[in-house]
């Protein structure tokens, strides 16, 4: 059955939720704050790289079930369900910054239908549901947690075929009301209290974070002893209490949920009294990632990087996304950068071509132009089509050519046959 949604924030969460939302058939009013973002929603310009998305969005104003308001109060009235999507940032010391979701409570508060069930979807504090009813002022509405799942890059997908729904909800009728909204999606569904939902989300990408920390590390161990990580990788996978996923070494991690969430998750053990030293230790880990590679680039260029030009092939936190929100291809550049590379070119082909994380790179739109009279070539995010590109040529262009990949995203022997010097992680 058809329902009327509000959703407010147009961010990475919002959008992709007000946009599937109104796929599975619900009639969906998204609103912001910031009036050219809802001009150019409204013409169906999308202005995040997210596969399918656009299509959704296309999807839903043509039908006539999804359109853009000016304000949360103005998406408000008539809704039976209002999810929260703002942003949360993180201050200096790891705590969130929950000033958006209390002035959105406030905002919809007045304006909000008895009955109404306001939906708390960012990724938010433990005891933040208690945080919305208190702004909100009112007890004839719910508040319930329902956290978000969503991979950049497939985030499209995942909406549609989520691993689980979880809802914490302390009125047990209204946590059913929000499950309703998921029925036809068949997917496994998790009814808790709030806490333990809002805890759900943190523990989540705290464990897979650790998952890839740990990954990191092993590939180091397996240069030091001359194995090669990804038959090691193999033979952990199958392991079914392991698996394959975020297995796979890389320069570090990134992006816009990982790097907050654990370091959340330390302040919200510490504030209670407990001192997450595990938590601790892959973030340190990961923190050492970035260094490390900078000192494999280093190692490459014969020990000194003083005057050496470095081509990057990758920006972006992950491939098939824009963001380059704690990217860790970003943070190697940078310490490339402060040990003396005089000129860093780079070129990736979802980046936006301008941003302040850029200072002291040259970003580029062709991957060959980038390679010009480099001294090595620096793989740092896994678009599959830097596999296909003309490695004789590469090679034709760079001073010298040596390649260190972060991402062991290329295959080792045919780039040397083309006559590359070739460095990984934790392989020959």
């Amino acid at each position: 059955m058809s329902q009327r949604i509000a959703v407010v924030g147009t961010g990475y969460v919002g959008l992709t939720t007000g946009a599937y939302l109104a796929h599975l058939g619900n009639e969906v009013v998204c609103a912001d704050v910031v009036p050219e973002k809802i001009e150019r929603l409204s013409a169906g310009d999308v202005p995040i790289l997210e596969a399918g998305l656009d299509d959704l969005v296309t999807e839903g104003l043509e039908s006539g079930r999804l359109s853009f308001v000016l304000g949360a109060a103005a998406a408000v009235p008539g809704a039976e369900f209002v999810f929260l999507c703002v942003q949360t940032p993180q201050g200096e010391d790891g705590a969130a910054d929950l000033t958006y979701l209390r002035q959105a409570a406030i905002d919809i508060g007045p304006v909000l239908e008895a009955e109404a069930i306001v939906i708390n979807k960012s990724t938010v504090p433990v005891g933040s549901t208690r945080v919305v009813e208190e702004a909100i002022g009112r007890d004839d509405v719910f508040v319930v947690s329902n956290p978000e799942f969503l991979r950049e890059g497939s985030a499209v997908h995942d909406c549609l075929h989520p691993d689980r729904i979880v809802i914490g909800a302390d009125d047990q009728a209204a946590a059913m009301r929000v499950a309703a909204l998921f029925e036809s999606l068949k997917a496994p569904l998790v009814v808790t209290d709030p806490a333990s939902a809002e805890t759900i989300k943190y523990a989540s990408n705290a464990f897979l974070a650790t998952k890839v920390s740990f990954v990191n590390a092993l590939a180091n161990v397996c240069e030091a002893v001359g194995a090669d990580v990804r038959e090691v990788v193999l033979g952990m996978g199958y392991d079914k209490r392991i698996g394959f996923e975020f297995l796979k070494p890389g320069p570090g991690w990134g992006g816009s949920c990982f790097p907050k969430d654990t370091r959340a998750m330390v302040r919200i053990a510490e504030d209670h009294g407990y001192d997450f030293d595990l938590l601790r230790g892959v973030i340190a880990v990961n923190d050492e990632q970035y260094e490390r590679m900078a000192d494999k680039v280093e190692r490459v260029v014969g020990g000194n990087l003083s005057g050496a030009t470095v081509a990057a092939w990758g920006l972006t936190f992950k491939a098939r996304t824009d963001d380059l929100r704690d990217s860790p291809a970003i943070e190697v550049l940078h310490k490339l950068r402060d040990r003396g590379a005089s000129s860093i070119r780079a070129y990736d082909p979802g980046a936006p071509s301008a941003s302040p994380l850029y200072e002291g790179i040259e970003v580029l739109d062709d991957p060959y132009a980038a390679c010009e009279g480099a001294d090595v070539l620096v793989v740092l995010t896994e678009w599959d089509e830097f596999r296909w590109f003309d490695f004789a040529k590469v090679a034709g262009l760079m001073r010298t050519p040596r390649i260190v990949d972060t991402r062991n995203l290329l295959e080792p022997a045919g780039v040397r046959r083309r006559g590359f010097t070739y460095e990984g992680l934790g392989r020959q």
